[in-house]
């Protein structure tokens, strides 16, 4: 039997320079703790044009003509979650890292290649502990 709530969760972004490769996005769902997720920044640049993402995360606009919505489809064994997201203010978020990191420039940061161990332990407990 399948169950189906919609209701509307605050939904915190978050962009560090010191992880230029990620964006975290914190569900505050109501009674229970946050949950965050990382997902790749050009994960999301993409996902808002077209259908993209492979494995745990699926990002997509809402229809092939409807460039308002995005949904992101999180999955986690048998369970998932939709999520539909304002794509403007979504780029808005997206512009804003690119004027810190732009796309592609990623790897010019000093602090990541020296860091790049803490950075990866960092995002692989964050997916333990989400899973």
């Amino acid at each position: 039997m399948s169950e189906d709530l919609s209701f509307r969760i605050p939904v915190e972004l978050r962009y560090e320079t010191c992880d230029p490769y990620a964006v975290r996005l914190t569900f505050h769902l109501p009674g229970d703790a946050p949950v965050t997720w990382a997902f790749g920044r050009e994960l999301l640049v993409d996902g808002v044009g077209r259908a993209c993402g492979d494995g745990d995360v699926h990002i997509a606009p809402t229809g092939p003509d409807d460039l308002d919505e995005a949904v992101i489809r999180l999955q986690v064994g048998g369970d998932q979650a939709l999520f539909k997201v304002g794509i403007p203010p979504l780029l808005a978020f997206l512009d804003r890292t690119d004027r810190l990191v732009p796309l592609g420039q990623e790897r010019t940061l000093a602090d990541f290649d020296t860091h790049l161990d803490e950075a990866l332990y960092r995002i692989l407990a964050e997916e333990q502990s989400a899973g």
